[in-house]
């Protein structure tokens, strides 16, 4: 008993050590490291590298919260109201990478909001197709979301290339909450682009942009819904072709009953051109833009005629406006604009103080002056506000209805805007504006000539009833001024709780208009009720947290 108990243990004993023996040559695995996230003190606060990479990356964002008022006593039309309130929220990240050539930058940023009131909900972001609008009887078009990607672009070596703000844009309404000062301030175009900077301060761009999001409508007075083709029972649907009539002549003389129509349409066929010399110093910068836009119209699409005399035939219309010049109806004009800008930092009245003054002026070219930046852009004529008593006119050029010919409209903006720190937690903006537009005399008179044609798209014919003509508010020179203040309490780092007013007011810049808030007319068809100015005031308030 006690030999077979000594075997086993012997055997159990030479086991355990032949284990042991194959346990020690087998490999260990060892634990993986653990990749902790870094700073990246590089490119500024905020920046971290991604585990595993070079790259260093910033996530920041906004939450907003704003609430307006402005007066708007006209209940009809589709105004009245008086209040309006907006949340958003704003999510961006900034991708860095050091490389041979310099720094590899991606930045992507998105805005998302939730807005009502008819001064809030954009019918501009509507129609450039940023936003969508409720469909309720009393939620059409006064409660909005608004979603865009603002910012998604790459920089490399002096290149910028993706969706960005223009690089024509200088002041881009960087003191006020509201934004209502005329000044060229396109927050998102899509664009190609090359900076050079030389020593000194000194750079160069230049730029190839998006025209679609600088091109205010050639002017056409849609006075119908659909346009017949003539000989035939198809109506042509102005959605996708507004027609910009030609007056046609009969044995020799201009005939304002038998009118050719041109598709006033435009398409995307060229970019614009942006270039610009830059100057910063520690005292503040400087700037001269140039821009250049083409304005377009399409083709031939019908003729139209009145009472007893018939349409004329496509060819017949073609050859008479073959002898004018216009052989397809398709036709371009180069557009153009200029813009100068001057910032003076001023830290000797107070730390933060500083101050703006810009002007630009365009041909063709209008939303480069900014002029539309408070009243809207993408449409012909709006009012300045809901309600208001009269429109602006607004396009980038109107085809004469004599000629054929294109004739560029012609604006110009001045601003200037002064920021000043009372102490390190309150601060103001004081900030004002004037812009103009102007459009060719003759043109205007062209067109009122097709009255009887255009009931309410064309002024009153100057030459048969010049009392309606001369309160028409149809291709009028306009005008506006706006100036404002705001205070902004910042309690902390990163929060502003602020409050601002403007003030707006819009002018015909010869004569008067019909008020469209007072209908009536006189035995003659004569506007009883006329205006030469719209004021209005607005108030906002603001609450925003950056991170």
């Amino acid at each position: 008993m006690y030999g077979i108990r000594s075997a086993l243990l012997c055997g159990t004993a030479a086991v355990t050590a032949l284990g042991a023996a194959h346990a020690a040559d087998l490999p260990v695995k060892k634990a993986a490291p653990i990749e902790y996230v870094r700073v990246c003190g590089a490119y500024g606060a905020g920046f971290f590298y991604i585990p595993g990479t070079d790259t260093c990356i910033r996530v920041s964002g906004r939450a907003r919260f704003e609430a307006g008022t402005i007066p708007n006593p006209d209940r009809s039309r589709g105004s009245g109201d008086e209040s309006q309130f907006r949340g958003l929220l704003r999510i961006a990240v900034d991708a860095r990478t050091q490389t041979d050539y310099g720094t590899l930058r991606a930045f992507v940023r998105e805005e998302i909001a939730s807005r009502s009131g008819t001064l809030l909900s954009s019918a501009t972001q509507l129609r450039i197709a940023n936003a969508f609008f409720a469909t309720g009887q009393d939620s059409y078009s006064r409660v909005q979301n608004f979603a865009v990607t603002e910012k998604a672009f790459i920089q490399f070596a002096g290149l910028t290339a993706g969706r960005a703000s223009s690089f024509f844009d200088f002041y881009a309404h960087d003191y006020e909450l509201i934004g209502t000062t005329g000044g060229s301030d396109i927050a998102s175009t899509n664009l190609l682009a090359y900076t050079k900077t030389f020593d000194g301060g000194f750079s160069a761009t230049i730029s190839m942009e998006d025209p679609a999001f600088r091109r205010q409508p050639v002017y056409s007075p849609n006075f119908t819904t659909t346009l017949p083709v003539a000989g035939t029972s198809t109506f042509l649907g102005l959605g996708t072709n507004a027609p910009a009539p030609i007056i046609l002549t009969t044995n020799g003389a201009f005939d304002a009953t038998s009118v050719a129509y041109l598709d006033a349409v435009q398409r995307s066929r060229l970019p614009d051109f942006v270039g610009v010399l830059r100057y910063d110093a520690p005292w503040g910068s400087a700037q001269l833009s140039g821009a250049l836009h083409e304005t377009n119209v399409g083709g031939f699409l019908s003729t139209a005629g009145s009472g007893a005399i018939a349409a004329p035939s496509a060819a017949a219309a073609q050859a008479l406006l073959a002898a004018r010049g216009v052989t397809s109806g398709a036709q371009t004009a180069d557009g153009w604009a200029v813009q100068g800008g001057l910032k003076v930092n001023l830290p000797m009245i107070a730390p933060g103080d500083g101050f703006y003054l810009q002007g630009a002026y365009a041909e063709g070219a209008m939303s480069y002056t900014g002029y539309t930046y408070l009243t809207g852009s993408y449409s012909t004529n709006l009012t300045p506000v809901q309600g208001a008593s009269f429109n602006q006119y607004v396009p980038d050029a109107v085809v004469n209805p004599i000629t054929g010919k294109l004739d560029l409209t012609k604006a110009f903006t001045v601003s200037a805007a002064y920021l000043h720190y009372w102490t390190p937690q309150w601060r103001s903006a004081f900030f004002g504006s004037y812009g103009q537009v102007n459009f060719n005399r003759g043109t205007r008179q062209a067109y009122s000539l097709l009255g009887t044609n255009f009931a309410t798209g064309a002024p009153p014919s100057a030459f048969t009833n010049p009392a309606a003509f001369a309160v028409s508010p149809v291709l009028r020179d306009n005008a506006q001024v706006t100036a404002g203040a705001s205070i902004i309490w910042s309690p902390v780092k990163d929060l502003d709780i602020g409050v601002e007013g403007t003030y707006i007011g819009t002018s015909v810049l010869e004569g008067r208009v019909a008020d469209a808030t007072r209908p009536g007319n006189d035995v003659n068809g004569v506007p009883i009720h006329t205006v030469k100015r719209y004021d209005a005031t607005q108030i906002r308030m603001r609450v925003q947290r950056d991170f």
